[in-house]
C-alpha cells in the first residue's frame, strides 16, 4: 500500500510542475509591462529629437539654395515668390534674369510633422526667415512646441 501511495504522489508532483502558477504569470506580464513603459518613453523622445534636427538640416539647405539664388539674382525671392522660386522660375515680380536652366532644387519638402514651412523676406530678424513650426502647427510655442527657424537652426 506504501507503494501505490508514494507512486500517487510523484504523478500527482509530476503533473503539478508541468505548467507555471498563476503568480508567476503575473509577475512576468508586470515586468513586460514596466519594460515596454520604460522604452516606449525613450523611443518617443528620440523621435522627437530625431525630427527636430531633420527640420534643421531642410532649414540648411534652404539657406544654402537662396544664397545661391541671390548670387545669380542679385535678391531674395520675395514672400510672394516663397521657396517656390528654388523650384519653377517665378512668375512674379522681380522676375529673375539669370535664372539656372536646372532649378535650385527638385522640390519644397513639408517640415517633419508634415506642415509647409513658412518663408518671409524680408525677415524679422535678417534678410529672410524659414520656419518651421513644429508638432503644434502654429506659430510661437515652448518646449516641444517651439519653433525652429533658420537664424537658431544654423
Amino acid at each position: 500500500m506504501q507503494k501505490f501511495e508514494e507512486r500517487q504522489y510523484k504523478r500527482f508532483t509530476k503533473k503539478r510542475r508541468k505548467g507555471f502558477t498563476l503568480i508567476e504569470i503575473m509577475v512576468v506580464v508586470v515586468i513586460m509591462g514596466i519594460l515596454a513603459t520604460v522604452s516606449t518613453g525613450v523611443v518617443i523622445a528620440r523621435l522627437e529629437e530625431a525630427r527636430r534636427t531633420t527640420a534643421k538640416v531642410q532649414i540648411e539647405g534652404f539657406v544654402t539654395e537662396l544664397d545661391m539664388y541671390r548670387l545669380h539674382n542679385g535678391v531674395y525671392p520675395t514672400t510672394q515668390q516663397g521657396l517656390d522660386a528654388l523650384v519653377k522660375k517665378p512668375t512674379i515680380a522681380p522676375i529673375p534674369r539669370r535664372y539656372p536652366s536646372e532649378p535650385y532644387m527638385r522640390n519644397i519638402p513639408n517640415d517633419p510633422w508634415g506642415n509647409s514651412y513658412i518663408y518671409r523676406c524680408p525677415g524679422e530678424r535678417g534678410a529672410f526667415d524659414i520656419v518651421a513650426v513644429g508638432p503644434d502647427g502654429e506659430e510661437g510655442g515652448e518646449g516641444r512646441n517651439a519653433d525652429i527657424n533658420n537664424h537658431d537652426a544654423l
